[in-house]
């Protein structure tokens, strides 16, 4: 289902693409490619969801400094406009608005935000501004020709995690979930529930719980008393090192299923009592890809530290739009649009290691990754494609 924008925003959207068009420049025509080709990033460099949109931003930068550096599209470089969103709809909209508004802008990436997402979609496709965004997993974001996502659902990757379970000889599962964030809703009322006949498990009990919830110690109890083989806890961020430590002082000891909202960091301040959660993840430092490996090294020669997940993801967005650029042989919003189709019909080789793609929508084999007490390991490598 779409999402619609509040109307005053909407109105104002309106007007500005219909009285500024053209204010940054004249558009590039189709079959064009200008010595510089501009696209603009809108990310979270600072506010509550700067913990992605900084790594996501890096990732996007060190993509574009390579492009020009390969000299990649033969003789013409991106150039890149940073607009810091900091992590509120109203002004990533705005800054939305710009974009779309300059004819000179070729592209956009979007930021991890899916109410910043679901607000400036509508925007991208009545202006026809490809616009690429990463995490931002709800519906009403991939809505038309001119949207697309460089990260692949959670949701497809959790058979390989269901898979462990099955490794794992689990029969009795308790779940603990986020009822707050769409995804892990979904992962735990349909993806787990569908999964009990395939890899031999039952749900046992199913406990909702919401983003402000910062004490699970009346859960963790519960859940422990159940005694299951396994426990599902698909929970947001911080959140992960607060339950994983209230789940072991209950008395829970058992391995845990999580998601990627528990890498970057999340579980470090849990320590060992955040040894055994274990998720799929769509990029870690030590997956085997070599794409996956050559972006690490770039990224810890540039920047001096691991990337996380949100820096390929941005990485692999600014790169899909080189390819679409090569593709089609021109920069035009319409080139890059035409030029992106073929980059998801054929897919590359980037960050998160082998791309394709379903719609608009990234897909990837994922990696079976557990927190062993002091970081993320590989339990298992992607399957071969």
């Amino acid at each position: 289902m779409k999402k619609h924008l509040p109307v005053a925003v909407a109105a104002l959207a309106g007007l500005v693409l219909t009285t500024a068009c053209g204010s940054g420049g004249g558009p590039v025509a189709d079959g064009e490619r200008p010595a510089e080709i501009e696209i603009v990033s809108v990310t979270d460099k600072t506010g509550l969801t700067a913990f992605g949109g900084q790594p996501q931003f890096r990732g996007i930068e060190l993509a574009v400094e390579q492009i020009n550096e390969q000299d990649y599209l033969d003789g013409s470089r991106i150039s890149l406009r940073s607009r810091d969103a900091a992590s509120d709809t109203q002004t990533a909209v705005s800054q939305a608005v710009e974009a779309t508004a300059d004819r000179s802008v070729s592209a956009m990436i979007g930021g991890i935000s899916s109410a910043q997402a679901t607000a400036i979609s509508p925007l991208a496709e009545r202006s026809g501004l490809p616009t690429i965004y990463t995490q931002s997993a709800s519906d009403g974001v991939l809505i038309g020709d001119y949207t697309f996502r460089a990260t692949p659902p959670q949701t497809t990757h959790v058979a390989t995690s269901m898979a462990h379970l099955q490794q794992l000889g689990v029969r009795r599962l308790s779940v603990l979930y986020n009822a707050g964030n769409p995804a892990l809703t979904e992962m735990a009322e349909k993806n787990l529930v569908e999964g009990q006949d395939e890899y031999g498990f039952e749900i046992v009990s199913a406990t909702a719980v919401q983003n402000s919830t910062q004490d699970f110690a009346t859960s963790a109890s519960k859940i422990a008393a159940e005694k299951p083989d396994a426990v599902a806890m698909l929970i947001v961020g911080a959140q992960n090192a607060t339950a994983m430590r209230q789940l072991r002082q209950a008395g829970y000891d058992g391995p845990v299923l999580g998601q990627t909202g528990a890498g970057t960091g999340n579980l470090a301040p849990a320590g060992t009592d955040g040894a055994g959660m274990f998720w799929t993840t769509n990029f870690t430092v030590d997956q085997p890809f070599p794409s996956s490996q050559a972006f690490v090294s770039a990224y810890r020669a540039k920047y001096g530290e691991d990337p996380v997940n949100y820096a390929a993801e941005g990485y692999d967005a600014a790169w899909m739009i080189a390819h679409a650029i090569k593709a089609a042989g021109g920069a035009s919003r319409q080139d890059i649009q035409r030029g992106l189709e073929v980059v998801l019909e054929n897919g590359f080789e980037g960050a998160q290691g082998s791309i394709g793609f379903e719609g608009h929508d990234m897909r990837t084999a994922g990696v079976l990754v557990e927190w062993d007490g002091t970081r993320e390991v590989v339990l298992m490598e992607p399957a071969k494609t």
